[in-house]
């Protein structure tokens, strides 16, 4: 039973997260593929797909996002950072920026 409901939440996430990438490709695209590290044909894919298609690929048993530190200690810079709240989303940005660019947001599943 808590499986079942453990893939159900699954299965949203990834509704959502695809759902979120298509508004954010539509709205700023450039901004898009950099927050979401994917090229252009990803993004023109994504910005295609129909709700029916969204709807199938969400429902995978897998993830389609994931972290995109590959390194523990990148997220453990973020999650300990003594600086100022200002300063913190500055470093999160600059800290993700300088992650590696093959991160997937979209898993090949």
């Amino acid at each position: 039973m808590e499986t079942d409901s453990l893939l159900d939440d699954i299965q949203d996430i990834n509704l959502s997260y695809l759902l979120l990438a298509q508004r954010m490709i539509s709205e700023d695209r450039t901004t898009a593929l950099f927050r979401l590290k994917i090229d252009d044909e990803m993004a023109d894919l994504i910005a295609s797909l129909s709700i029916k298609q969204l709807t199938q690929l969400s429902r995978t048993n897998q993830l389609l996002c994931r972290l995109c530190y590959d390194e523990p200690e990148q997220l453990r810079k973020l999650t300990h950072n003594q600086r100022e709240q200002g300063l913190g989303q500055t470093h999160a940005a600059l800290l993700m920026a300088s992650a590696r660019s093959e991160c997937p947001s979209v898993s090949s599943n």
